[in-house]
């Protein structure tokens, strides 16, 4: 087990809710902020998170307004004849030939990345720190929620699917791992709590191929919400910041509108400076 440093970053996935924090990361980037000693991501909080240490301000933003809302991305039609629902293929593809990602600059950075992958195999989590040779792939897999994208992806032989699935905000591990200063960032209002799935019975007939994804997809909400109630009460000697979008905030998962992804972005812009001042008083009390 790689232990870490006492700072941690963790940011969330929820698909385009992402665009939250896709916002707060663009401002740490224009405020050169980056006190963390480990970056935890999954699914759209690791490619969030991968834009960030790269040091590529915008990335993600553009690929919210305008890669995430293109007929090639979500493909309904060929969902109901038994395909993708998300073509994560296409969109790793055109996005990295087209925006790139700066390997350099992440190669040049020594602090742990852990990627969130759940095996598909047994429904168990992993905690990643692909070379940026694996990175792509590995972020894939991290979003590569089951249903949605049905077969997961390959890394070294063993397949995996949407970290979520099996810890969706790995505060939990962190600590494990030896963080005692951890900020999160939330794509949820902090009040949410995640209900029972309403369709057991077709979850189950939509993952017959991979039996082993049952139990932790209807069991994601028990897992959830102990996390943020590990977040809200620290065990002794760990002190956590949440950063969440207010009350008010309704974005959906799979939004198709421009205009709420640019408020949800600029609402996050603006909550970055929030997090900077907060977290600097958690290091000044810590001291």
């Amino acid at each position: 087990m790689e232990k870490v440093g006492k700072s941690a970053l963790i940011v969330e996935g929820g698909a385009m809710r992402g665009v939250f924090s896709c916002g707060i990361l663009d401002y740490f980037m224009e405020k050169n902020f980056s006190p963390f000693d480990s970056f935890w991501g999954v699914s759209a909080g690791g490619s969030n998170l991968a834009a960030y240490l790269a040091d590529m301000p915008g990335r993600n933003l553009k690929i919210y307004l305008d890669y995430s809302l293109r007929k090639e991305f979500l493909r309904p039609g060929q969902f109901a004849m038994g395909g993708d629902l998300m073509d994560l293929d296409w969109m790793w593809e055109v996005t990295l030939e087209e925006l790139g990602i700066d390997k350099d600059v992440l190669k040049a950075d020594p602090r742990p990345f852990f990627l969130g992958v759940t095996r598909q195999d047994n429904g168990e989590p992993e905690y990643h720190t692909p070379d940026v040779e694996m990175l792509a792939e590995t972020m894939k897999a991290s979003s590569a929620l089951p249903v949605m994208y049905r077969h997961g992806v390959e890394l070294n032989g063993v397949r995996y699917v949407d970290g979520g699935v099996a810890d969706a905000i790995p505060v939990a591990e962190a600590i494990r791992r030896g963080a005692t200063q951890i900020m999160v960032l939330r794509s949820r209002p902090a009040s949410y709590r995640k209900s029972e799935p309403k369709f057991d019975v077709l979850t189950k007939h939509l993952l017959k191929d991979h039996p082993a994804l049952i139990a932790p997809m209807l069991t994601r909400h028990i897992r959830y919400n102990e996390t943020l109630e590990l977040i809200e009460h620290p065990p002794e000697g760990v002190e956590i910041i949440q950063i969440c979008p207010p009350e008010d905030f309704k974005l959906k998962r799979l939004s198709r509108e421009k205009a709420p992804l640019k408020k949800a972005y600029y609402l996050g812009y603006e909550s970055g400076k929030e997090a900077m001042i907060r977290w600097d008083k958690l290091s000044l009390n810590s001291l």
